[in-house]
C-alpha cells in the first residue's frame, strides 16, 4: 500500500470514529441538558445568566470559557462532519447553543417555535418524567 493510501485509510477511520462519538454523545447529552432545563426557559422575555453569581467569580468565568472553547471544537467539529459521514447538522447546532454570542437566546427561542421542535423537546422531557415546556410567546 501507498503513504498517500494509508493516509486516507487513516483519516477515513478517524472521521469515522469521530462521527461515532459525536453520535452517542449527541444521543446522550441532548436529552440531559433538556431534562435539566427550568420548564418556563423559553417562555422567558430574557435569559437569566448564571455566570452574575458574585460568591464564586472565578470558577464560574473558567467554566464559561470551557464551555465556550467546547462549543468552538464542536462547531469546527460539526463543519467537518457536513462534508464526511457523520452528524455535522446536530455537531454543529449542539457547539453553537453551548456557546454565548449576542442573540444567542432569540435564536434558541426561534428554533423553538419551528413546527415539531417544542413537541420534540417536550417528548425528551416526558421520557425523563419532566414536566413540559412553557409555549414561548412571539
Amino acid at each position: 500500500m501507498t503513504k498517500t493510501g494509508l493516509t486516507m485509510e487513516l483519516l477515513i477511520l478517524w472521521g469515522s470514529a469521530l462521527s461515532v462519538l459525536s453520535l452517542v454523545a449527541t444521543l446522550i447529552g441532548v436529552p440531559w441538558v433538556v431534562a435539566r432545563l427550568p420548564s418556563d426557559y423559553f417562555a422567558r422575555p430574557r435569559r437569566s445568566s448564571w455566570r452574575l453569581s458574585p460568591d464564586a467569580p472565578v470558577p464560574a468565568l473558567l467554566l464559561g470559557l470551557l464551555k465556550n472553547l467546547l462549543g468552538a471544537l464542536l462547531v469546527l467539529l460539526g463543519l467537518v462532519l457536513l462534508v464526511t459521514p457523520g452528524q455535522g447538522v446536530l455537531t454543529l447546532l449542539a457547539g453553537l447553543l453551548l456557546m454565548n454570542f449576542p442573540g444567542k437566546y432569540q435564536l434558541e427561542r426561534w428554533l423553538v417555535m419551528r413546527p415539531g421542535v417544542l413537541r420534540g423537546l417536550n417528548w425528551l422531557r416526558a421520557r425523563q418524567r419532566e414536566r413540559p415546556f412553557d409555549t414561548p410567546s412571539c
